[in-house]
């Protein structure tokens, strides 16, 4: 049936959404996190990959979390902490690769995705439940 496949497909990106936000709320716990020793890395962001994935009981492609993956590319902030155990000898203590305002603009980006699944769900039960009603009337 049409309609159940729509609400396994719109389950499954609802699903992966949730893996997303669990990944960027560690994020932000660890954004302040700073390295405990002199040239040593601290907590690294973490990003969500997605991908496609086949359902054969459906006959549709779903959305699954994929890896969850270290953004490498970011550089770690610096700041002059001298006192700091994890200063350098210059003074400087590497901080993670964070920037909470991304995060905050993927965590709304996060919501707003499993809110239109959502939505799409309640749709379809909607629909189903049309469909019910004219099948008894």
């Amino acid at each position: 049936m049409q309609i159940m496949n729509a609400i396994g497909i719109s389950a499954s990106g609802m699903h992966a959404q949730g893996d997303r936000l669990r990944v960027i709320s560690e994020n932000i716990a660890n954004a302040d996190t700073a390295a405990t020793a002199p040239g040593e890395d601290p907590y690294r962001r973490k990003t969500v990959l997605f991908k496609n994935v086949l359902d054969k009981e459906m006959g549709a492609d779903i959305v699954k979390t994929g890896a969850i993956a270290e953004d490498m590319k970011m550089p770690f902030r610096l700041k002059f902490m001298p006192d700091h155990p994890g200063a350098d000898e210059n003074g400087y203590v590497k901080l993670p690769n964070i920037n909470t305002l991304v995060e905050v603009m993927d965590m709304r980006e996060a919501q707003r995705s499993y809110e239109a699944n959502l939505g799409m769900i309640e749709i379809a039960k909607s629909m189903l439940g049309r469909t019910l009603d004219l099948l008894r009337g």
